[in-house]
C-alpha cells in the first residue's frame, strides 16, 4: 500500500502554533504518514513582542484589515500534488495572519488547486471569521475540498485572555508578575493539556487518512480544557 503524503505549511509568530504543530507531527508520524513540514518566513523578521502599547495597537489596526506580509520563496517540492495540505497559522484580528494571507495571493493558485485543506488555527478565541475567509480564498484558488478547521484557543477565559494577550504583544509580562492580574491571567498562550490533543489529533487523522475514510466529512474537536499552566 503507497505511503499517504501530507504537506504541512505553517507559520508561527509567537511559537503557540508551532508548539501545537510540533506535536501533531509526532502523531502522524506514529502512523507512518510521509510528512512534509514547510514553514513561512516573512522576507522582514515580524519582531514578538512587538513591544510598546502604540505599535501594538498599530499592527492590530493593519492585520484587521488584512495586511500582508510578504515571505520568502518555498522548495519545490511543495507544488507536487498530496493526500492533504495542512495550512496553519495563527488569527490575527479575526484574519489569517498576514503571512498566510501572502502566500494565498502569490502561490494560492499554484499550491491549492485540486487539493484538499485541513486549517490548523491556533487563536485568542475568535476564529471563526478567519476560517470563513480563508475557506473562501482557497476555494478562489481551486481547493477541491477544505475540510473542517482543527482549532486551539487560548485557555484562558475573556475579557482576561484579550487582555493578557495584547499585554504580551506590547512587551510586558503579564502572567509573570504577582500582582492581583496574574489571578486571572496565569499563563500566555495554550496549555499542556492542550499540546498533549494535539498529538491525539495527528494519530487520528493519520489512522483515518490510512483507512481511507472521507476526509470532507472530518470534524475535529479540541475542547478548551481546564488546566491552564
Amino acid at each position: 500500500m503507497a505511503k499517504k503524503r501530507i504537506l504541512l505549511l505553517s507559520y508561527s509568530y509567537s511559537h503557540q502554533t508551532r508548539n501545537l504543530l510540533k506535536e501533531l507531527v509526532k502523531g502522524l508520524e506514529e502512523e507512518h504518514i510521509d510528512l512534509t513540514w514547510e514553514r513561512l518566513f516573512p522576507v522582514r523578521e515580524l519582531r514578538f513582542p512587538i513591544g510598546t502599547i502604540p505599535s501594538t495597537v498599530l499592527m492590530m489596526f493593519q492585520t484587521f484589515f488584512r495586511k500582508r506580509y510578504p515571505i520568502k520563496p518555498l522548495p519545490e517540492i511543495c507544488f507536487q500534488q498530496w493526500d492533504m495540505i495542512i495550512l496553519a497559522g495563527p488569527t490575527w484580528s479575526y484574519n489569517p495572519a498576514g503571512p498566510v494571507l501572502s502566500l494565498l495571493d502569490r502561490d494560492g493558485k499554484q499550491l491549492f488547486a485540486g487539493q484538499t485543506i485541513l486549517p490548523f488555527i491556533s487563536c485568542r478565541g475568535y476564529w471563526r471569521v478567519h476560517f470563513w475567509g480563508l475557506r473562501s480564498l482557497l476555494k478562489k484558488c481551486g481547493a477541491a475540498c477544505v475540510v473542517d478547521p482543527i482549532v486551539f484557543s487560548h485557555p484562558t477565559p475573556e475579557p482576561w485572555r484579550t487582555v493578557g494577550v495584547f499585554l504580551k504583544l506590547a512587551g510586558k509580562m503579564p502572567e509573570r508578575g504577582s500582582g492581583w492580574f496574574r489571578r486571572f491571567y496565569p499563563k500566555y498562550g495554550h496549555s499542556r493539556q492542550q499540546i498533549a490533543t494535539a498529538r491525539k489529533l495527528g494519530k487520528n487523522l493519520g489512522r483515518d487518512i490510512l483507512s481511507d475514510k472521507e476526509l470532507a466529512q472530518l470534524h475535529f474537536e479540541t475542547p478548551i480544557p481546564t488546566e491552564t499552566v
